[in-house]
Parts: C-alpha cells; sequence; structure tokens
C-alpha cells in the first residue's frame, strides 16, 4: 500500500475550500480529508462537510445503476434503454400535449458542477419548453434581478470586500454557518475575526442570533420580513438628514433623486414595525457614512421574503450613494479567470425579465425560467398548457420548495417523469427513469460560478481522484446523450444540432474549460492550472467601473423604473399598521447542513437533534412550552409537529425551523443511518407568498399558530 496526497476543492458548497485527500493508490480507498494549508484561497479551513465527499462516494444508498419504476419495483436496466426511453418519453408528452407539456427544474448542486453549467443548457433548448424552474426562485433570485436592470447582467452580483472592509452590516445572513452564500469566502470566521482585529465593527440585523451575530460586535433584532423598512429609512436618513455629506454620484451613474423615494419612511414611522428605534437607526447611517471602508450584506433571509427584490435593490443604493462601490473594503465585483458574465454576454445571456408569464397566476419569467413557486399549479390545473411531464436534474423540490405537501400530489400525477439524480429521494421516487452520475470524486472540478463571487481572485482545477467504473457516466455526459435523442427541428437545424454536440462532446468539459481560460483574463490555460493543483492566487478585487457594467451605453441605472415603480405599489402597505399577532416562522442553517444534500452522512448528522423548533423562553412559558417538548405548527397550508427548543436566540414573536430534513417519506431509499429524520419546514411555507416583484419565494415571515401537544 502507497498512500498518495489528492488537492482538489470542495465542492459542496460555495466556500471552495482547498482539501487534501490521502488515499492508497492501489485500492482507491480514502484514509483522511484534511484541509490545504497550501490552498491560497481557504489557508488551510475546511468545515465539517468536507468529510462527506468521502461518506458520499461510498454511499451504500447512491444509486449506480439507471433504475426503471416497474409494477414490481425499481428495475436496473442498462444505460442504453434508460437513455432511449428517457428520450422517447419526453418526446411522446411533447408529441401529444405540445412542448411546454414538459417541464424541467434544475437544483442547486448543477452551480458545483461545471460540466452541468457548460451542457445543461443544451438539453433545456433541446426540450424547447418554457417551463423551465429551478432553485433560483426559492434563493437569490433578487440578487439577480437587481444585477440586471442596474449592472446590466443578471450575474454581475456585488461581493462584499470583507478582508479590506472596516464595517460590515450583515441583513438576514449567516456566513459563519453557510460559510458565505453568494459570496465566495473560505475561512470565513477567521476573516471576520480579522476585521475587528484591525479596529473594524461588525453588525448583524437578523430575527435570531445566529452563529455569526454572536461574533460580531453588535446584534440586532428585525422582525421577520421588515428589512425593507430598515433599508428606507436608512435611505431617509442619508437623504434628508445628512444629504451635505454624501459624496458625489460618480458621472457614470444615471438616477433619479433619491430623497422623495424615501419619503415617508423616518425612522419614527418605520420604528414600530421593525422594532429598531429610530435612534438607532441614526446612528448606523452616520457611522456607514463616516466609515473608511464599509460594506452591507443581505443574502437568504433578505431574499426570500415578501419585498426581497426591494431588499436587494435598495443594498446596492446604499452601498453605492455612501461611497462604498467599487472601491477597496466596499462592494465589488471580481474579475475572475473565466469570466463568466462576459462569456455569456457574449452569447447574448445577460438576462431578461418578464418576456412571458405562468399559465395559472401570471407570475413573471426571469432568465427563461418561472418561478418555482408555481410548478405544482402548473401540473395540477387541466387546460391548454398543462404541465404532464417532469425532468429533474440534480434537485429535491418537495423538500426544498414551498407547500411540498400540494408538490407532491402534483408530481404523483405525472404522465411521466425522468430524475437525473444518485439518490432514490423525495422528488426522484416519483419518475419513472433515475438516471444516476457517477460519485463526486471521479469526475473534475472547477467552480465557475463560484469564482465569479469570490471575496479574492482566485482559479483551480482539479483532477478526478477515483476512476469511474465503465459502467457509469458523469452528468456532463448523461445530459449530452438526452440531448441528442431530443435533437429536432428540420433536416438542417438537426444536423447543426447534431454538429455542435459531437464538437463538445469531444471537448469534453475540460477542454471547453481550457478554452474559457485562455480568451479570459488572466490567459490561463489548464496546463497552469495543472502545475499548481492547490490553485492561483490572482489578487484581491480591484476597481472596474465604468468598465464592468453590461448596459450598452455602459450606464449604471441606480433607480430602474420596475423598482421605483414596485416601491410605489408597495408604499401604502409598507406604511400601513403591523397587522399579524400571531408567530412567524424563519427558517435556519447548520455548519453540518447543506440543504437536503447531505444527511446521509452519519458523522455530519449524529449526535443531538438539529431539526429542532426554536422559541424565545417568554413565548415558551406564555404557551406552557416545555424544553424536548412536541408542539404543533400549523400554517395555511398545512401542520406538523416538531421537538421544541427554548433559546434566547429568538426574538418574541418568531420561531425557526431548518430547511432540508423531513426524509420520512415512504419509498425513500435514504438516511438508513438515521434514528430522526426530522420535519420538512416546506410543509409550512406557502406557495402563494411570493415576492410579487421576482416571483421569490417568500419562506420567511410565514404566519403560523402554535399548540403545546401533551
Amino acid at each position: 500500500m502507497t498512500m498518495q496526497t489528492h488537492k482538489r476543492t470542495c465542492s459542496l458548497c460555495e466556500a471552495t475550500c482547498g482539501i487534501e485527500i490521502r488515499y492508497d493508490d492501489q485500492t482507491g480507498e480514502i484514509g483522511s480529508v484534511k484541509g490545504d494549508k497550501s490552498d491560497p484561497f481557504s489557508r488551510g479551513y475546511i468545515c465539517p462537510k468536507a468529510t462527506a465527499l468521502q461518506d458520499l462516494q461510498n454511499d451504500p444508498d447512491r444509486l449506480r445503476r439507471p433504475l426503471k419504476k416497474t409494477a414490481s419495483g425499481w428495475q436496473e436496466i442498462s444505460w442504453r434503454q434508460a437513455l432511449g426511453e428517457a428520450a422517447d418519453g419526453l418526446k411522446r408528452v411533447q408529441a401529444q400535449h405540445g412542448r411546454d407539456a414538459v417541464a424541467s427544474y434544475l437544483g442547486n448542486p448543477n452551480v458545483h458542477n461545471y460540466g452541468n453549467l457548460l451542457f445543461g443548457p443544451l438539453l433545456l433548448r433541446a426540450l424547447g419548453s418554457k417551463n423551465k424552474f429551478s432553485a433560483t426562485s426559492v434563493d437569490q433570485l433578487p440578487h439577480h434581478m437587481a444585477s440586471l436592470f442596474m449592472f446590466g447582467h443578471q450575474l454581475l452580483i456585488p461581493v462584499p470586500d470583507i478582508d479590506r472592509t472596516d464595517f460590515l452590516l450583515v441583513l438576514g445572513a449567516n456566513p459563519l454557518a453557510s460559510n458565505g452564500s453568494l459570496m465566495t469566502a473560505p475561512d470565513i470566521k477567521n476573516r471576520l475575526q480579522a476585521i475587528r482585529q484591525r479596529g473594524g465593527r461588525i453588525l448583524v440585523v437578523d430575527p435570531r442570533r445566529t452563529e455569526t451575530a454572536a461574533a460580531a460586535d453588535e446584534h440586532w433584532f428585525i422582525r421577520p420580513g421588515q428589512d425593507v423598512l430598515l433599508l428606507l429609512s436608512l435611505l431617509y436618513v442619508l437623504t434628508h438628514e445628512l444629504a451635505e455629506q454624501l459624496p458625489p454620484l460618480p458621472d457614470y451613474i444615471d438616477s433619479q433623486p433619491l430623497a422623495p423615494l424615501a419619503a415617508g419612511f423616518a425612522p419614527e414611522v418605520t420604528a414600530e414595525k421593525t422594532g429598531i428605534a429610530a435612534a438607532q437607526v441614526r446612528a448606523l447611517a452616520r457611522q456607514w457614512l463616516a466609515a473608511d471602508a464599509a460594506v452591507c450584506y443581505g443574502r437568504m433571509g433578505v431574499s426570500v421574503q415578501e419585498y426581497g427584490g426591494l431588499c436587494q435593490w435598495l443594498i446596492n443604493v446604499l452601498n453605492i450613494v455612501t461611497g462604498h462601490f467599487d472601491r477597496a473594503g466596499g462592494a465589488m465585483f471580481t474579475t475572475p479567470a473565466v469570466d463568466l458574465p462576459a462569456v455569456t454576454a457574449a452569447q447574448g445571456g445577460r438576462g431578461h425579465y418578464d418576456r412571458y408569464r405562468s399559465r395559472v397566476r401570471g407570475l413573471p419569467e426571469f432568465g427563461g425560467e418561472l418561478p418555482v413557486s408555481a410548478l405544482a399549479e402548473e401540473i395540477l390545473t387541466p387546460g391548454k398548457g398543462q404541465v404532464r411531464a417532469l425532468l429533474t436534474v440534480a434537485g429535491n423540490p418537495v423538500i426544498s420548495t414551498p407547500n411540498s405537501t400540494q408538490l407532491t400530489e402534483a408530481l404523483a400525477s405525472l404522465d411521466f417523469m425522468v430524475a437525473v439524480d444518485y439518490y432514490l429521494n423525495e422528488t426522484s421516487q416519483h419518475a419513472d427513469l433515475i438516471l444516476p452520475p457517477c460519485g463526486p470524486l471521479e469526475k473534475d472540478h472547477y467552480d465557475l460560478i463560484f469564482n465569479t463571487l469570490a471575496v479574492r481572485n482566485v482559479a483551480k482545477y482539479s483532477q478526478p481522484l477515483l476512476q469511474r467504473d465503465a459502467g457509469s457516466r458523469e452528468d456532463w455526459q448523461i445530459l449530452l446523450a438526452l440531448s441528442k435523442r431530443l435533437n429536432r427541428g428540420s433536416v438542417r437545424q438537426r444536423l447543426n444540432n447534431w454538429l455542435r454536440l459531437t464538437v463538445m462532446g469531444r471537448m469534453k468539459p475540460a477542454g471547453i474549460l481550457n478554452k474559457l481560460l485562455r480568451a479570459g483574463p488572466a490567459r490561463l490555460d489548464l496546463k497552469q492550472l495543472l502545475a499548481s493543483p492547490q490553485g492561483i492566487d490572482l489578487g484581491p478585487l480591484q476597481p472596474g467601473m465604468p468598465g464592468r457594467l453590461f448596459h450598452r451605453d455602459k450606464r449604471l441605472q441606480l433607480t430602474p423604473a420596475v423598482f421605483v415603480q414596485a416601491l410605489q405599489q408597495a408604499r401604502e402597505n409598507l406604511l400601513a399598521a403591523p397587522r399579524h399577532n400571531g408567530f412567524l416562522l424563519i427558517g435556519r442553517r447548520h455548519i453540518r447542513c447543506n440543504n437536503s444534500w447531505l444527511h446521509n452522512s452519519q458523522r455530519l448528522i449524529k449526535g443531538k437533534n438539529r431539526c429542532t423548533l426554536m422559541l424565545c423562553p417568554q413565548d415558551a412559558a406564555q404557551l406552557g412550552i416545555t424544553a424536548g417538548a412536541r408542539v404543533q405548527v400549523r400554517s395555511r397550508v398545512a401542520e406538523l409537529v416538531a421537538e421544541a427548543e427554548i433559546t434566547d436566540q429568538l426574538m418574541p414573536g418568531v420561531v425557526s425551523l431548518p430547511h432540508g430534513w423531513g426524509h420520512s417519506q415512504p419509498g425513500v431509499r435514504l438516511n438508513t443511518a438515521r434514528t430522526a429524520a426530522g420535519v420538512n419546514t416546506n410543509e409550512l411555507t406557502d406557495d402563494q407568498r411570493v415576492d410579487a416583484l421576482t416571483g421569490n419565494a417568500a419562506l420567511n415571515g410565514v404566519p403560523v399558530e402554535l399548540a403545546a401537544l401533551s
């Protein structure tokens, strides 16, 4: 036995930590997974999730061969049969009911897989359906919309330059648990500590005193869903009371007057709904404006609420008007080795909005996708254009999207379904065919998306550690094979499509990546990355305005009409007196969890129950709830029972359940090591609660009722 060291990037979350895997080069057996101290970005840090790469690779529940649902149960079949029947089934439904009768859903793991990012669009183009859905609309859609209208590209998202900032304002984010989100920042704990060590300050505003809040200088409670009022009151103070101290806007920015937009939102007016005193808001505005380098970072808790679109726009506005945009320590853009915004813009893919709407509720599309909150109703509602078949790729929407009970009913009613997934989970159990890709250590890796969102410019390529067996396929090979079988159009169109697909298939993802690297701003190639398996440091974020903008006139639109109109339409409701007197449900995550992916790893789920209902002592005493008691939680759409955890981390009137749990459905081949499957909080979230502007699901601030069970 000879132990070797393999360097790669952990592909399980956005942090992109460098790892060293010790393995036996004869048997492939893995001895250890540790942080790579030579990685210039993560500097030896890893979180507990990194060990799950080994667990996923060796998991006995992971599917190795295609499965077909039969009258007698699941049956393993050949790849040729599986791909042929999958394509034939999808084509049959479209022939009978039209192209839009087949919907698609792409899950979060796709953005961690550069092969899927390159070959997935080919499959969606081959399907030709408008009914495209993804995890984007239960996550970060408001960011993309703000970026499209303000900066000209949906992927050009400002990143907090936390390595050089003096003041960090965190809204609805918990990077110590998420490892950063739309802010690729490995070793986030030490990066945050460094802010305080150099004399800077961190303020966290959140309905829960999170792990990040505990490590900050200060934490303020805010009522769920009221972040938009805090942001508007800050804009009011800046434009009505501190206007003379505001720096002039750069000459590349177009803006209508900001003061009228914030009129009526003085801190005294918003305090009752936010729970944040007027004096605190004014002090925050002054501190933000006076800081040498400051940045506001608002993430998941801000996005998944009723006014998530307005929130993300206002965060950008405040970073810009305070003079902390496109400068060190503020909100900046990356210049990644593969410049994904530039590449997609050259192909006409800057993004678009509201070109068409969903059939049943009339929700707007964004970037060619409809809000996933509409998926179930598009399946269940009869009539022209009804969805009758579904293709899912690396997604588990039954666990990760709102009103999951309704979606379960919808999936059970489909005429045909194909799942590209290596688990028989809550979603794929409804499929007629499951096409499983190879394991995570059997393919190469490069971070196309997360280098675009990183707090430092880096590049790193990881070769496969293990050789996949002849009977398995990589994700991109499955997507390519389906694309070829679904090829359609005139003879000429089919020929051109076939040639393009064949050329890309021969290049493979690595060949395409090499071409993109050579054309990128750093002019790298795979040979250079292979010679530096620990990664290459390309330096800190650099100012790039206005050249980095993608509007044709190279202007930044600070007040796009779509946001201004949405604010005016919402004004009356925003200023209305508080209406809900019950409890509001928010989500949360733990550093050992990553949505619904990792609950098959015993080393990650062992220990005390983390799928608990958090509530504050005051509320628990009022309801007669004791720690560990069973509590009934009821929303408009469902009810469930969870174990109570009483903690002063929650403000009164707020309760919290983690997302991604609830693997208890019959037929699911998951969690054989688990003693408790937890509960699915998305049984309680409401598919009718969406951000009207973007269509993003409003998963936070869900009204619920509680009752202690004997």
